[in-house]
């Protein structure tokens, strides 16, 4: 079992910064890598990013150049990054354990996800 909970999220402007954090519990050592995915309204769950065991990253690409994922060594705290900040960013925002190809050019979600943090940009 992977437990997940998301902090961090809150209001912000457009071009302003905010960092999410996920805290992760249960068994570790069973992840192969961590994923931060999104949800606006009416539209799907997509990735945002991803990070392996490895320190591999995966980023889509409307946030390449403005976000950054990170993890502690400890794989006990994944964190998002978000810089430059838009509108179109809004969304609840999830973490997710799952599997990151060697590539670096697929995440693969697995079942456990964290109750998601509320991410807001203002214009």
């Amino acid at each position: 079992q992977v437990h997940l909970v998301e902090s961090g999220g809150g209001l912000v402007q457009a071009g302003g910064s905010l960092r999410i954090s996920c805290e992760v519990s249960g068994n570790i050592d069973s992840i192969n890598a961590m994923g931060w995915y999104r949800q606006a309204p009416g539209k799907q769950r997509e990735l945002v990013a991803a990070i392996s065991s490895e320190d591999a990253t995966l980023y889509t690409g409307s946030v390449k150049g403005r976000f950054t994922i990170s993890r502690d060594n400890a794989k006990t705290t994944v964190d998002l990054q978000m810089n430059s900040l838009k509108p179109e960013d809004t969304g609840v925002y999830y973490c997710n354990s799952g599997v990151l190809d060697y590539r670096g050019d697929t995440f693969y979600p697995g079942d456990y996800w964290g109750q998601g943090t509320q991410v807001t940009v203002s214009s």
